[in-house]
């Protein structure tokens, strides 16, 4: 199956992003924080994905791809930070994320080819790719399926570890992705009506930051208007409500450690060491063995699983250095 080509630029670059007005006189800014310098749409197959880009037009391209229930606008604080050096940082909002279309069924298949057609829309060889969480573990299956097209992988924090589930025989393991698929598409046959609860700037932050509860209220705040839509009643995460939190479609993202041993480009992986609910619990000892050969471990300790956001400079230190 080819891949789309990208769908004409929006057109819109710095100067016009950060004019756009703060929501209800709130100041939409964030020390640190830079919105991207252009916007474009990326078709994969029908369904049209939110593709930023910070830096230069010509400079070097690196793929950036997000976590679950996230957005390319949390690496607001990151993606400025290389692009200052020089690098093109692309990232896109998943489907059913932020401002990229909705689907009627979402599977981990499908993220990887978005991810494809992304990459496509950039460059026909190879370029270094970043992610973090769901979009680390994502970055893995990309780089596992396509080592010809990354050439040197950065994994934030996205490195479920098998000790969160035993391991099953082969013959169990068939039954499990019946049941998987079963329930997946229960809750999508429940969720497909539904619609996201409304509020305010300040509800929307506060219910995320339940989740994030490292990171600092006044973040929370700067990307309600990013991620979310202010509509009559209040506004909403744009999240397509029928995703549900721990999958993504039929997928369990402990199944995506296995990759990570065969690779064979250039691999760093940083884990953030204060445990939160949003992480998958991985420890040092569970990613040190399966490194591949001239992989990279960094542990960072006094960060949570957002470590991109929480120390945004050491990160960008870690992956400049990486990608030299």
């Amino acid at each position: 199956m080819t891949i789309a080509a990208p769908v004409p630029t929006a057109g819109r670059d710095r100067a016009r992003l950060a004019s756009e007005p703060g929501p209800e006189g709130v100041d939409h800014s964030y020390p640190g924080a830079r919105r991207p310098d252009r916007h474009r749409w990326v078709d994969s197959h029908g369904l049209r994905l939110s593709t930023w880009e910070w830096g230069p037009a010509d400079g070097p391209p690196v793929l950036f791809a997000h976590g679950g229930f996230d957005f390319a606008g949390t690496y607001d604080c990151l993606a400025p930070l290389l692009a200052d050096e020089g690098w093109r940082v692309v990232a896109w909002d998943q489907r059913g994320h932020g401002d990229s279309d909705h689907a009627p069924l979402y599977s981990w298949e499908a993220d990887l080819r978005d991810a494809a057609a992304v990459l496509a829309s950039v460059t026909d060889g190879a370029l270094p790719v970043l992610g973090h969480s769901k979009g680390g573990a994502l970055a893995l299956q990309l780089a596992d399926a396509c080592p010809h097209r990354v050439s040197r992988l950065v994994n934030l924090d996205g490195l479920p570890s098998a000790r969160s589930w035993p391991d099953v025989p082969e013959h169990h393991r068939t039954r499990l992705r019946a049941e998987e698929l079963e329930a997946w598409l229960d809750h999508r046959a429940a969720a497909g009506t539904k619609d996201r609860r409304p509020g305010t700037i300040e509800d929307l932050a506060t219910r995320r930051g339940r989740m994030n509860p490292r990171l600092d209220p006044a973040w929370l705040r700067y990307v309600v208007p990013i991620g979310a839509r202010r509509s009559d009643d209040g506004w909403r995460w744009k999240i397509d409500p029928s995703m549900r939190m721990g999958g993504f479609g039929p997928w369990r993202p402990e199944w995506s450690m296995w990759r990570l041993p065969s690779l064979g480009m250039p691999v760093l992986c940083v884990l953030g060491l204060e445990l939160e609910v949003m992480g998958w619990g991985t420890l040092p000892e569970d990613v040190v063995p399966n490194l591949p050969p001239g992989g990279r471990y960094v542990g960072l300790d006094g960060a949570g699983h957002f470590l991109h956001i929480e120390q945004p400079r050491r990160i960008a230190d870690l992956v400049l250095e990486h990608l030299s």
